[in-house]
C-alpha cells in the first residue's frame, strides 16, 4: 500500500495546470465549491481511515479498514476551488472469523489535468456467505414467510427469524429434522474489475459516460450446514442440519437462473446532468442520469440481459443555521432479458455506485438489504441535513450534523405496472461527521413496520 501510494502521487503530481489553462475551460467554472467550504478545504495529500468491525450469526466476528488517500494539491493549483480532489485511492479490507473476506480498491481522478476527462478504476475481491434472498417477483410485498410453509407470515422480522429456527420435520432430500435458520441466506463469491470514463459536454453540466465491467461469480447455498435450531417441543436450543435455501428451491423450480455463476461481461452507458458544488456533500445543485447496463455472449458474458437506471437527486440549501441542506432523491429501474441471473436484480447500477434494491442502507433503511426484489422498482429518499458544530483537532477538521429521513419505494413484474400502490415506507434519522470534508463517516437508524435497524458507514446515502 505504501509503495502504490508513493507511485500514485508521483503521477498525481503531473495533474497540475497553470490559471492560463483554467481560463480557457470555463466548462469547469461550474464546479467551484462555496467560499465557505472552499476556506475549510485541507491543501495536500492526506489519509483517513476507521476501523471496521462487525458480527453476523453466519459471518461471524470481522474486522478490518476503511480508508482513503485524498490528493487535494495546494491552493495555489487554479483546479483547486473546482475539484473535491485531484485524485481519490479509496483501499477497504476487512476478514471475518468465518473466513469471509473482502478487498476494494477505487482511483478516482476528476478533470484529468483540467481536461472534459474523469477516469476511475476499481477492484473487488470479495466473499460474503451472509447475502440475504426473500424472493424476486412482486409477490415479496408481502409478509414475510418460511420457505417450507407458503401459508404462514410473519408481520415483523423478529418473528420471521424466531420461527425459521424451528425445527421441523425434513422433507424429500433432507436430514430428519432440519431448521430453516439459512433459509434465506447463500454465498457469493466475487472478483471483479471495472473501467469507466466520462466526458464533459457543452457548458460542463452534462457528462456522457462508458466503462466495461468483467466479473467471475460464485454462489452456494447453505443445505445440510448445521445451524441453530430451537425443539419446539422442549424449547431448547441446539444446532441441527439447514433444509433446502428458497434461493435453492427458487432456481431447481425454473423461478431464476444464475445460481452456478460464472463469467459476466458488461458494457456500461451512462448520460449525466450534474451541477452540484461538492459531490462527497453538496450543499445545492442537481444530479441527474439515465444509465445502462448491457450484457451478451457477443461480449463475452454468460448471460443476455439489459438494465435501464434513471436517477435524479435535488440539494437545497435552506436559510436557517449554518448549513443546513434539504436533499432529495427518485430512483427507477427496469431489467430485460429473459436470461437476467437473480443476482442482478440485487442492485441498480449507476456511476456515482450500485444501490442495493429494495431494501437496506442505501433505499429502505428500515427493511433488510433485498427485502423486494422484482423486475421493475422505483424509490425515493428525502433528508434534512442540519450541521450543528465544527471541531480543528491537530489539523483534522469535523462538522457534526444530524439527518432526518423518509424512504418509500415498491417494486413490479413489468414496468408497466409501476405505480403508488403497495408502497413501503421508512424513517429515522442519521449522525453524520465529515472529517477532511470529503470523507464522510454516516451512523444511520432505520424504521419500518417489519424492523429496526442500525448501519455505519462511509458516505452519504446519497
Amino acid at each position: 500500500m505504501k509503495h502504490l501510494t508513493l507511485i500514485l502521487s508521483f503521477l498525481i503530481s503531473t495533474l497540475s495546470i497553470n490559471a492560463q489553462e483554467i481560463d480557457s475551460l470555463s466548462f469547469i467554472k461550474s464546479k467551484r465549491m462555496s467560499d465557505a467550504d472552499l476556506e475549510k478545504k485541507k491543501e495536500g495529500t492526506f489519509f483517513t481511515g476507521i476501523p471496521d468491525f462487525s458480527s453476523d450469526p453466519v459471518t461471524g466476528f470481522g474486522f478490518g479498514l476503511r480508508s482513503n488517500v485524498y490528493w487535494n494539491g495546494e491552493k495555489t493549483n487554479p483546479l483547486f476551488p473546482y475539484t473535491p480532489y485531484l485524485a481519490k485511492l479509496k483501499a477497504n479490507a476487512a476478514y471475518y472469523t468465518s473466513n469471509a473476506r473482502e478487498l476494494i480498491l477505487s482511483l478516482d481522478i476528476p478533470y484529468y489535468k483540467g481536461t472534459r476527462w474523469r477516469f476511475k478504476v476499481d477492484f473487488k475481491a470479495q466473499q460474503n456467505p451472509s447475502n440475504l434472498y426473500f424472493g424476486s417477483t412482486q409477490a415479496t410485498l408481502g409478509d414475510l414467510r418460511l420457505p417450507s410453509d407458503e401459508n404462514t407470515t410473519f408481520p415483523t422480522y423478529d418473528e420471521y427469524d424466531e420461527a425459521r429456527k424451528t425445527l421441523r420435520p425434513g422433507e424429500p432430500g433432507e436430514a430428519s429434522f432440519v431448521t430453516d435458520a439459512l433459509s434465506n441466506r447463500f454465498r457469493e463469491t466475487e472478483f471483479m474489475l471495472n473501467l469507466k470514463a466520462d466526458y464533459a459536454l457543452g457548458n460542463g453540466k452534462w457528462r456522457i459516460m462508458g466503462g466495461y465491467e468483467i466479473q467471475n461469480l460464485q454462489y452456494a447455498t447453505f443445505e445440510g450446514r448445521e445451524a441453530e435450531s430451537v425443539n419446539p417441543v422442549t424449547g431448547q436450543n441446539t444446532n441441527s442440519p439447514n433444509g433446502f435455501s428458497l434461493l435453492r428451491r427458487d432456481f431447481d423450480q425454473a423461478a431464476i437462473s444464475g445460481l452456478d455463476g460464472g463469467w459476466i461481461s458488461i458494457l456500461q452507458t451512462a448520460l449525466i446532468f450534474d451541477t452540484r458544488d461538492f459531490e462527497p456533500d453538496p450543499t445545492k445543485g442537481t444530479y441527474f442520469e439515465i444509465a445502462n447496463e448491457f450484457s451478451n455472449p457477443i461480449i463475452g458474458s454468460q448471460f443476455n440481459f439489459n438494465k435501464l437506471f434513471l436517477q435524479g437527486r435535488l440539494y437545497k440549501k435552506l436559510p436557517f443555521g449554518n448549513r443546513t441542506v434539504l436533499a432529495g432523491r427518485l430512483g427507477v429501474g427496469n431489467i430485460f432479458g429473459n436470461n437476467a441471473p437473480f443476482f442482478e436484480f440485487q442492485d441498480q447500477w449507476s456511476p456515482e455506485g450500485s444501490i442495493n434494491a429494495l431494501g437496506g442502507r442505501q433505499s429502505l433503511r428500515g427493511y433488510r438489504a433485498n427485502r423486494f426484489l422484482a423486475r421493475s422498482m422505483w424509490f425515493t429518499n428525502i433528508e434534512l441535513r442540519y450541521r450543528f458544530a465544527e471541531a480543528k483537532f491537530q489539523k483534522q477538521r469535523f462538522a457534526f450534523g444530524v439527518a432526518p429521513f423518509f424512504d418509500a419505494g415498491t417494486v413490479r413484474d413489468r414496468w408497466q405496472d409501476l405505480n403508488l400502490k403497495n408502497i413501503k415506507t421508512s424513517y429515522g434519522a442519521g449522525l453524520r461527521v465529515a472529517w477532511n470534508q470529503s470523507t464522510i463517516i454516516s451512523f444511520d437508524y432505520g424504521a419500518s413496520k417489519e424492523d429496526k435497524l442500525f448501519y455505519i458507514g462511509i458516505g452519504q446515502a446519497f
